[in-house]
């Protein structure tokens, strides 16, 4: 067993979602988004580096000697998956460790609205999974892939970097692939899977232009394309993938990304007070007929009000999402406030000043 595999158990003990190890500090545990100091000695550098590179693979701890960061995943059988990034840093190295559970809940037990797993079972498109860090997003796109291991018979290829939740092959065939391991990039990946005859493709994350618009391109052309994005809401999801591309192009990759879009799922984490634990709120955007209209004509202003007219079709908006989180008691009126769009609805709610004053209504 590895030295630093006790910090892992203990992370799993505590229900911590991330373990954080840096020289000239006590590890440190982030459990329900807060961090908590584990009562342990400070770690100098060559203890770290050494317990660190125990379970790091050779070309990755070349790569990081080179580059100065790295990512790669981890797995203690029985246990659970790890995301892990090494960095350098002004005392010495330092880790964060995400815990990927190795049990992949359902949609059922994540509570994910009906019309998430509709968009699992959709021919062809893209559908986008968005939000800030930690925000849950992994976790929602591995139900919406079970989902579709579960009710389709189809060939389904995953890229990520690091690989996060394995997937048995239950209806569908999964194949996993790494960037860095198994493939030199997402676009490369991505480029390849168009002769790998899949059905379903995973993108861990739409990073730059070649690898969006490969995306796109494979949505088009008969594929159900899943990726996820750094947005914070469906408008702005939508006005970051055009943005990616140069301004001479924008025109073409509107119209493009019009035909290609199905749907986006952009999702916000709250500490839960009725009950230990957290919950997410969905703001979720439906494709439809008008919406490819609003996004071909460069009107992306007018999606959140093309949310609040589309209900039937199981769109929402973020703070209606909140607000019933708010009234049903299960999360804070000032986290509520926090994280809202439209602060003056939440106001009479909220209980002191906002954190960021620059966002007060």
């Amino acid at each position: 067993m590895a030295k630093i595999d006790a910090f892992f158990k203990l992370m799993n003990e505590q229900g911590a979602s991330d373990l954080h190890v840096t020289s000239n500090s006590p590890p440190i545990l982030r459990i329900r988004g807060e961090m908590v100091r584990v009562k342990y000695k400070t770690l100098e550098n060559d203890e770290l580096k050494a317990m660190l590179y125990e379970i790091a693979p050779e070309n990755k701890i070349k790569e990081f000697e080179e580059k100065g960061d790295m990512d790669f995943g981890y797995e203690i059988p029985g246990l659970a998956r790890y995301r892990c990034n090494f960095f350098n840093q002004k005392y010495g190295v330092g880790a964060v460790f995400r815990e990927i559970p190795s049990k992949i809940l359902s949609a059922d037990q994540l509570g994910l609205p009906n019309v998430i797993t509709k968009m699992s079972m959709l021919p062809r498109g893209l559908v986008l999974v968005t939000g800030p860090t930690g925000s849950g997003k992994s976790t929602t796109l591995a139900a919406m892939v079970d989902y579709c291991n579960q009710q389709r018979k189809d060939h389904i290829i995953t890229i990520e970097d690091p690989i996060e939740f394995v997937h048995e092959n239950k209806g569908c065939l999964v194949n996993h692939r790494e960037v860095g391991t198994h493939t030199k990039s997402f676009s490369a990946a991505l480029r390849g899977a168009l002769r790998e005859d899949p059905d379903i493709i995973l993108v861990g994350e739409l990073r730059d232009l070649e690898t969006v618009m490969l995306a796109m391109e494979a949505a088009m052309t008969g594929h159900l394309v899943m990726g996820t994005l750094h947005t914070i809401s469906a408008a702005k999801t939508v006005d970051r993938v055009i943005e990616i591309f140069p301004t001479s192009q924008q025109a073409q990759v509107r119209s493009t990304l019009a035909d290609a879009l199905r749907g986006v799922v952009s999702q916000t984490m709250f500490k839960r007070v009725d009950i230990k634990g957290r919950v997410v709120a969905f703001e979720i955007l439906v494709a439809t007929p008008a919406v490819r209209n609003l996004i071909r004509e460069a009107k992306t202003y007018q999606i959140p009000s093309a949310m609040q007219t589309g209900k039937k079709y199981g769109m929402q908006t973020l703070d209606d999402a909140i607000m019933e989180l708010l009234q049903t008691g299960k999360i804070d009126p000032d986290e509520a406030y926090a994280k809202c769009v439209d602060k003056a609805k939440f106001k009479p709610y909220a209980r002191s000043a906002a954190q960021d004053f620059t966002e007060a209504g």
